[in-house]
């Protein structure tokens, strides 16, 4: 496999949500590869348990919804390693909520899921392209962003809205004269990670680890993909695109929001999934 260059020894990579999960998973992959790394967190105790797992890193406690704090987390990283080759934008939350309940839960996963993003993306796009090298911006995205399965409607909206950012920010970057810059979105599929373990505390068969999401981003990033849909060990890809497409064939067919979960569906798109082509 061919490594996308800017993920060559001594470049540096920030990773917000680097504490744990997919984020670690990259930390320890961009280093094995020599490259620098800055691992970003609001909780100082995990930070300090990766430090201990990664060894030479640079990890500052930052919260991602603060434009001050990611404003500081820039200036941090310019003084110690002078430049920013990578930045994932990876931290995220959950939690319980309902379409017209649970208000401030609504708040807190736009803040962070959302709103990271875009601190991120404002904060360190300049910096990053005036470096004249090349580069990646990679969000963290979520297949729930792009299907929206009922339950969680925080969480879908929230990645839902990183899915447009990233498009967006991407159509810019390729029509910036001589920008090197190249933005993708990351969308995992069931990956156990410390989110997860909150409710489920064993890892499902069904579910890949954080490692096996960022070799995958990696190998996929090196063909220039930009939708990185990744599989997991129950889903395949075929199966990811007919579900979207059934998402999408909503609107074309102006069935029902959602229809794929209404009743009356239900034996059309089992068909659907059934089909060919």
């Amino acid at each position: 496999m061919t490594i996308h260059p800017a993920f060559r020894e001594g470049n540096v990579a920030v990773i917000t949500g680097g504490a744990d999960g997919i984020g670690l998973a990259a930390a320890m992959r961009y280093m094995a590869l020599g490259m620098k790394v800055c691992i970003v967190d609001n909780d100082i105790d995990k930070l300090n348990l990766a430090s201990e797992v990664l060894g030479d890193v640079l990890a500052v406690v930052t919260d991602v919804t603060q434009l001050d704090q990611m404003l500081a987390l820039k200036e941090k990283v310019l003084d110690t390693y002078g430049q920013v080759n990578v930045l994932m934008n990876n931290a995220g939350i959950v939690l319980p909520n309902d379409s017209w309940t649970e208000l401030d839960a609504w708040k807190r996963v736009l803040d962070v899921n959302l709103n990271g993003v875009l601190h991120g993306v404002h904060c360190f796009v300049d910096c990053m392209l005036e470096t004249g090298e090349p580069g990646l911006i990679i969000n963290t995205s979520s297949k729930q962003g792009i299907t929206s399965p009922p339950g969680n409607p925080a969480y879908n909206t929230s990645k839902a809205a990183v899915k447009i950012i990233t498009e967006q920010l991407q159509h810019s970057l390729r029509n910036t004269p001589k920008c090197q810059l190249s933005a993708h979105l990351l969308v995992p599929g069931f990956t156990y990670t410390g989110m997860i373990r909150k409710f489920i505390p064993n890892k499902p068969d069904i579910a890949w680890v954080p490692d096996q999401v960022i070799g995958f981003m990696m190998e996929r990033i090196s063909e220039d993909d930009f939708y990185i849909i990744c599989p997991d060990n129950d889903v395949t890809r075929e199966v990811d695109n007919k579900r979207m497409e059934w998402a999408v064939g909503d609107i074309v067919k102006n069935r029902p929001a959602l229809s794929r979960w209404v009743p009356e569906y239900d034996a059309e798109f089992k068909q659907f999934m059934k089909d060919e082509g």
